[in-house]
């Protein structure tokens, strides 16, 4: 379905986490560059205000950490469901854009659609990994999906529902070839050592279940290779704090180990191996060619409970994006310190082993690699029936 335009366009845009505050950023200034008089409002996070989006809502309102901010916030969340759906249904815009954020944006997609305006969803819920029967769902509330990632594409295809393979924005952004020891001059790390990154996870629950693996895992490869030096980076104090008491609970005071805040794509830089939880982290780490052992702990109630419904058989990212177990991945009962360890070794201690990985891991950055911001674009505008050759902003 696609639609006919009068000036100025308005497009209505929500985004409910930080990752889709960047993603939504990125289209939001490619449509402007392309469309001077493009207007967006909706629910923005600061880089998507930046680029020129009206928030309606700040994108925190949509933002949940754990169980007791899920029961004060889900009352303010269903509310802002429905007046996002009020508003649009007395003044529609010419599209609506729901960038990741599913539990949000699917049943607020299919509401607005029933009303005939147009939808899209940026980023695919992983409905090919489990609970598929979401993708009935997904083919009644959308006009369009966009994905990152090539086997999506594939996936929906196979199941009836419009969809555009983007590619994935880091892609376009990290380079595929730089001098590792420009991070470590930034880190502060040893240029003389093997320097392993450790990245148990980004919250706090993940912190409870890996802190003291990580830490046990590091005091194992430090006895056998005291050459090393590891670097730990965390986005939140909390995070931090629950490492250090890690640390010193496993008496690993004399670990050689940088702790530090935020920078966690130049910690992974300037490593040789990365080991870290299984999640987005993974990716920046294939998108940087890094060498990297998966891991992953659940509590086992929400381990016996999601793993008879997964429809994949590797849990981790680049796994599923090379079609085979490239990464080794720990999981559950898998993942001690004894198994960690003997990866991590060989990733250090076998170049060879360590270089076929990082071929495998440059294919995934090379089919990443689209120019996703134009790409997406180029998406938006077919479906709004908008001649891309002509609307192109001219080149200063």
């Amino acid at each position: 379905m696609g639609l006919r335009m009068k000036a100025p366009i308005r497009i209505a845009i929500v985004a409910g986490e930080v990752s889709g505050d960047l993603l939504a950023a990125g289209l939001i200034r490619e449509l402007k560059q392309r469309l001077p008089q493009v207007e967006f409002e909706g629910v923005a996070g600061p880089r998507m205000q930046r680029a020129g989006c009206a928030d309606l809502y700040p994108m925190d309102a949509l933002t949940l950490m754990g169980f007791d901010d899920a029961l004060e916030k889900v009352p303010r969340i269903l509310g802002i469901r429905r007046a996002l759906i009020r508003r649009y249904a007395q003044n529609p815009p010419d599209l609506f854009i729901g960038v990741d954020a599913p539990d949000f944006n699917l049943r607020l997609e299919q509401r607005l659609h029933a009303l005939g305006i147009p939808t899209v969803h940026y980023v695919s819920p992983t409905v090919w990994a489990w609970r598929r029967g979401r993708v009935r769902l997904i083919r009644r509330a959308v006009n369009l999906v966009m994905t990152l990632f090539p086997f999506e594409e594939k996936f929906y295809r196979e199941h009836d529902v419009p969809v555009a393979f983007v590619g994935h924005p880091l892609a376009d952004v990290i380079p595929e070839e730089y001098d590792q020891n420009a991070p470590r001059r930034e880190l502060g790390l040893p240029l003389d050592r093997k320097v392993v990154a450790l990245l148990p996870g980004s919250r706090s629950s993940e912190l409870r279940r890996h802190a003291d693996l990580f830490v046990e895992t590091a005091r194992e490869l430090y006895r056998r290779h005291p050459e090393l030096h590891f670097i730990a980076p965390f986005a939140s104090e909390k995070t931090k704090a629950a490492f250090e008491r890690a640390i010193e609970r496993g008496g690993a005071g004399d670990l050689p180990i940088t702790v530090q805040m935020y920078k966690s794509r130049e910690a992974m830089a300037a490593a040789d191996v990365v080991l870290c939880a299984s999640g987005t982290a993974t990716l920046e780490a294939a998108l940087l060619g890094k060498p990297m052992v998966v891991t992953y702990r659940s509590s086992w109630f929400t381990y016996c409970l999601i793993w008879p419904m997964l429809n994949i058989r590797l849990v981790s990212l680049p796994n599923n994006l090379a079609g085979r177990e490239l990464v080794p991945e720990y999981i559950q009962s898998d993942a001690t310190p004894e198994n960690l360890g003997g990866a991590v070794e060989r990733l250090l201690t076998s170049p060879a082993e360590a270089e076929a990985m990082r071929r495998g891991l440059k294919a995934i950055h090379k089919a990443l690699r689209q120019n996703a911001n134009a790409r997406a674009a180029d998406a938006i505008m077919q479906l709004l029936r908008i001649d891309t050759a002509k609307s192109e902003a001219p080149a200063p």
